[in-house]
């Protein structure tokens, strides 16, 4: 499996297929495949529709409901026009049919089911539903069709756009759950997967920043710090240890706070851009913060990292996320970078605007 993705497939007489829809017709049985050459065309076609007119529009909507991508406007109100399109073939084709291909259950149904099924959990609200009853029924009937359920399990419908994906969280939520223990100077930190979580990365790229002199900061030795003790002796710590000459400290604010909504959809947004980071995580260090509440909120943060200068500008792979945000350099010896410090890696105060502290998360 030379690309590094899933879903793969090897069976004990050393069959190795990738791509799922390969792997789905390899374990079918001929009903699933279609009975007739006709039927095989058929469920061959709802494949190739599900995975060209449906799959790239919802997932483009879904992944930026959920964080997963960076928010654009443009691109998800395109996305929902042209799966608008491609829903209103398929309401007409069920509307005087049970399944999609003959009279029973084929791969036709469960491709294009799976490929909706993001959709119906995070997008497709009671309203939207309204709008396609033909594809709710024969949704419901698939999904819970004995051995699809037992797969897929219960499926909860969306109630509310983005609402089914997390409960929201708590307000009092605090580091504890980020203190986990920094791994030792030695150990290499395991990859984080795409933002899809389809893919895994398969060529490591070098960090920019290790070609800058090092100084004496031991990031490694502060984020185990931080990680295993509490706020008023990891702060207290961080400036003690801190090298002003080597490395330098970064303010950033979110620029489109006017289109944030749930609380838990913000701070996908912020972990989602931690994953894209993955390479920058050896040299630097993030207290990203959500202020407010659902649908009047705010996001912000303070950064460390190695050298003086933007760290973004240094490798295409960091820059997905960073025009969204405004940045900052601060100056380490103003008395005001140190309360901001403070602020942010103790995790509470108001922003700027007066919004409280919600919740956040830490890069390191």
């Amino acid at each position: 499996f030379p690309l590094g993705k899933v879903p793969t497939f090897e069976d004990d007489s050393g069959v190795c297929l990738f791509e799922s829809n390969a792997i789905a017709y390899h374990v079918a049985n001929e009903a699933l495949r279609g009975s007739d050459p006709v039927q095989k065309a058929l469920v061959q076609q709802w494949i190739s529709f599900a995975e060209s007119e449906v799959l790239p529009a919802a997932c483009t909507w879904v992944f930026q409901v959920l964080g997963l991508m960076q928010t654009n406007k443009n691109a998800q109100e395109k996305a929902k026009d042209e799966l608008k399109v491609a829903l209103k073939m398929l309401d007409n084709t069920l509307l005087h049919a049970t399944f999609l291909v003959g009279e029973r259950l084929t791969l036709a149904d469960i491709t294009v089911m799976c490929n909706l099924l993001l959709a119906f959990r995070f997008v497709f609200d009671p309203q939207y539903r309204q709008t396609i009853p033909n594809i709710v029924r024969w949704f419901n009937t698939i999904i819970n069709q004995p051995n699809v359920k037992a797969v897929i399990g219960s499926v909860k419908l969306c109630e509310k756009v983005g609402a089914s994906a997390a409960p929201a969280a708590k307000k009092d939520n605090k580091k504890k759950e980020d203190k986990k223990p920094a791994p030792a100077p030695a150990a290499a930190a395991a990859p984080a997967p795409a933002g899809d979580g389809l893919s895994m990365p398969s060529e490591k790229t070098k960090d920019p920043l290790s070609a800058l002199p090092k100084g004496n900061f031991d990031m490694d030795d502060f984020k185990r710090f931080y990680s295993n003790n509490d706020e008023d002796k990891s702060v207290p710590y961080f400036w003690e240890k801190f090298d002003p000459e080597h490395y330098s400290i970064w303010r950033c604010d979110y620029k489109y706070n006017d289109e944030l909504a749930m609380v838990f959809m913000s701070c996908n947004l912020i972990g989602g851009m931690f994953q894209r980071l993955e390479k920058l995580r050896k040299n630097a260090f993030a207290s990203v913060c959500l202020f407010g509440e659902n649908n009047k909120s705010a996001i912000s943060g303070i950064w460390v990292w190695r050298g003086h200068d933007l760290c973004f500008d240094l490798s295409e792979d960091w820059q997905i996320d960073y025009n969204s945000y405004d940045w900052k350099k601060l100056d380490a010896k103003d008395a005001e970078t140190k309360k901001l410090v403070d602020q942010y890696f103790k995790w509470e105060g108001e922003d700027k605007n007066g919004l409280k502290f919600n919740q956040g998360k830490i890069f390191k």
